[in-house]
């Protein structure tokens, strides 16, 4: 039964190193987030030469001690955000051997910790990337039960297969027309690895060629930071990271396994993120490199702009999903970081971006990044909406066809016109303008003022009756579409039976209702 041997693992250090030799000008050539001298391609070069020559000069007597040896060092040299996701990945298939016969389920075992250490080590993981690419190739081999020629050569031909996909996962690769640079290299390491356990490789697979279409800055705003630290206690990784996301993206904090970490982060404030790791402990080789972000797409030469949202609750970013909206949901109560706005807007098509926040709060967080260096190269511009009802109202005037900005005017008007209803369970006594609530009673809420308390215990008559008091009093000025959301703790009929109420009091009033998932609010309702 053939295994993975020293001599196998020192054969594939190799390989690796010429398949991306080889194909370096071609990944360098889709990259869409290049730095000024250094692109994917070349990072991940730079990352598994280090690495090999780090098993070279060391005298391993196991597979397991050379894949340790190899990780260690493309760890300590790891370069760029795709040089230190590849580092986790030798690092996850080192850890595994330690514990595992590298055989053919033993490889497809040691892909999963590969899949699991790289996922792990970036802060905010994206489709349609690298790590997407891994975790495909992951869950196909995982039950696996073939020879190790066989579970390796499945893993290349997966992974091939996955980075065709990317350019549908993330639009600026759509846009750009081109596949995911460092996913590009994963394939060419996992097509270097099955080609040295068959014998018959000597060339990478899967040759692509591409052109470079970025252009150049005169004066970055943006900055590639990376460093290695030492002395760190594990316990603050995730503080480290949160500083991290909120001064910028492309987070990681990838460990070796022998207590070092390779950090990176692509920010505009040099100093602030260097002290995040001195604060906890010794930052060694930092490295520096102006940012050089993606080229804006012309207006003509394909998708020009786009919206996204930022919402709470699951369902309701669904439903805007299903609507073609790219939508970053997260829980109630939570605000997004620097990071994730960044995320949003970055990965969006087009130059012009158009963000609809589903909470005052979220607007904040939208604005926060809308001003970020990060994003100096898009026109972002963020419309005020204190609820979801406003953001749907947003959408649904938007117009891809019409001028961009008739169509944020529109937008925008549109969610300033809506007027917006709440029902919630009072959680504690409270005195408000129309009498005191106690805890348990019904309060309805119109622009966020209280406008009347049905008393304790909530019902769905008493819950119907609350929303057709709240809506009668928004109908009064007038309106034609009442759009509900329903919260998780709503009774399954209550949309139902709002709407036979207000068909009868109302018969002018169209009536919509969708499962919003918000947990701060029975029913959120619209008025247009």
């Amino acid at each position: 039964m053939r295994v993975l041997d020293v001599a196998a693992v020192s054969a594939w250090s190799a390989a690796c190193v010429h398949s991306l030799a080889v194909l370096r000008p071609a990944i360098d050539g889709i990259n869409v987030y290049p730095v000024a001298d250094s692109d994917t391609g070349s990072n991940l070069l730079f990352t598994m030469t280090a690495a090999r020559d780090a098993l070279a000069e060391a005298e391993p007597a196991t597979a397991a001690e050379a894949l340790s040896v190899f990780a260690r060092g493309a760890v300590a040299a790891a370069k760029g955000n795709s040089g230190v996701i590849m580092s986790q990945v030798v690092r996850g298939i080192a850890e595994s051997a330690a514990a595992w016969e590298i055989d053919g389920p033993g490889l497809a075992e040691a892909l999963g910790c590969a899949d699991r250490a790289a996922t792990g080590a970036v802060s905010r993981p994206v489709a349609g990337t690298i790590l997407t690419v891994l975790h495909t190739v992951a869950a196909a081999v995982r039950d696996a039960t073939g020879s190790l020629e066989e579970v390796a050569a499945a893993a290349a031909s997966v992974a091939a297969e996955a980075l065709e996909e990317t350019p549908k996962q993330l639009p600026v690769l759509a846009v750009a027309g081109v596949v995911d640079a460092g996913a590009r290299g994963l394939v060419a390491v996992l097509d270097a690895l099955s080609g040295v356990i068959s014998g018959g490789l000597t060339e990478p697979e899967h040759p692509l060629e591409a052109h470079h279409h970025h252009a150049t800055i005169d004066a970055p705003t943006a900055w590639e930071v990376m460093y290695l630290l030492d002395g760190v206690d594990e316990t603050s990784l995730p503080g480290l990271r949160k500083t991290l996301s909120g001064l910028g993206d492309s987070v990681t904090v990838a460990g070796d396994g022998a207590g070092a970490y390779a950090v990176h982060v692509h920010c505009a404030d040099i100093g602030a993120a260097l002290e995040a790791g001195i604060e906890l402990g010794r930052p060694r080789r930092v490295r520096v490199e102006p940012l050089i972000t993606p080229t804006p797409v012309e207006v003509g030469g394909g998708i020009d702009r786009s919206v996204v949202a930022v919402v709470h609750g699951g369902p309701l970013a669904e439903l805007l999903r299903a609507e073609g909206v790219a939508v970053l949901a997260v829980p109630h109560g939570v605000q997004p970081t620097v990071e994730e706005m960044l995320g949003l807007i970055n990965e969006a098509a087009g130059h012009h971006v158009t963000v609809l926040p589903g909470g005052q709060e979220l607007t904040a967080a939208a604005d926060a990044a809308a001003g970020h260096a990060m994003a100096a190269d898009r026109d972002v511009v963020v419309i005020p909406c204190v609820s979801p009802v406003q953001v749907l109202a947003a959408l649904a005037v938007h117009d891809q066809d019409r001028r961009t900005n008739d169509d944020v005017v529109a937008m925008a008007e549109a969610a300033a016109a809506t007027r917006r209803g709440e029902l919630r369970i009072a959680q504690e006594e409270s005195l408000t303008w129309v009498g005191r609530a106690q805890a348990g009673d019904v309060v309805g809420l119109v622009d966020g003022e209280v406008v009347l308390i049905e008393p304790a215990p909530a019902s769905e008559t008493s819950l119907v009756a609350a929303a057709v008091g709240v809506l009668n009093r928004m109908l009064a000025l007038g309106g034609e579409l009442v759009t509900v959301l329903t919260g998780p703790d709503a009774p399954v009929r209550l949309p139902g039976e709002l709407a036979d109420r207000l068909r009868l009091e109302h018969p002018e009033v169209e009536v919509t209702s969708y499962a919003g998932g918000q947990t701060d609010a029975v029913l959120l309702m619209g008025v247009e």
